[in-house]
């Protein structure tokens, strides 16, 4: 579920949008299990807020430079220290789930995998696969350009409202999935989504929105072939 939609400033930070995001969470009442951020948010400024608000985090590690490398040299998984530079040293907790290539994608050997973590417990292995979970976001971007209405103007306002409807459709859509379409068992629950696919969802809004409209359903002919 999307619960909310910031417009990019250029007055505003990364922290910026952090603090934005966790108060939005805390006036929904909800409580933060792990925050997983792009690899683009490895900062000393965004790792150093979320440690003093402490909420517990994972953030990907940039592998460049050669005490980094350094750390991410292993053939087992482990939790490791790194200090970034800076006034104060930032340290940094990170936790380094080894997997192997098995000629996957061409590659063989062992692969360090390194995650900044701050506030959690896990093991390397689970914070790996934890982070991976994130990728559904990256489908749901997908599924809502499918429903995002198309234009040409460059007003910022009109492109961010029609962001955010596109955004409203979606979880609209998740809604109805957890309402009807969840399977009644026992443990987690679960939905099933080959019941109500998204693609059927875009085709009953299509066809409310032609039904409101009052679209032509049938165009009057000039004559009839004989």
């Amino acid at each position: 579920m999307t619960l909310a939609v910031f417009p990019v400033r250029r007055d505003t930070s990364k922290v910026g949008y952090i603090a934005q995001c966790l108060d939005r969470i805390t006036e929904l009442g909800l409580r933060i299990e792990v925050l997983c951020l792009d690899r683009e948010f490895y900062t000393r400024k965004v790792l150093g807020f979320l440690m003093d608000v402490q909420v517990p985090f994972i953030v990907p590690v940039r592998k460049h430079g050669k005490r980094m490398k350094q750390v991410l040299q292993g053939t087992h998984s482990r939790y490791a220290e790194y200090r970034m530079h800076g006034k104060p040293v930032l340290v940094l907790k990170i936790a380094i789930a080894v997997k192997y290539a098995k000629g996957k994608r061409g590659k063989r050997g062992v692969e360090n995998l390194g995650y900044v973590v701050g506030n959690l417990r896990w093991n390397p292995h689970r914070v790996h696969q934890t982070y991976r979970s994130r990728f559904s976001i990256e489908s749901s971007y997908r599924m809502r350009n499918q429903v995002k209405p198309r234009t040409s103007t460059k007003n910022p306002v009109i492109r961010y409202l029609y962001a955010i409807i596109s955004f409203l459709l979606k979880n609209i859509w998740i809604d109805i999935l957890w309402k009807h379409f969840s399977l009644v068992k026992q443990g987690p629950q679960t939905i099933e989504v080959r019941g109500f696919r998204f693609s059927s969802f875009m085709c009953i809004i299509w066809e409310a929105i032609r039904t409101s409209m009052r679209g032509a359903r049938a165009i009057p002919v000039l004559r009839y072939p004989v």
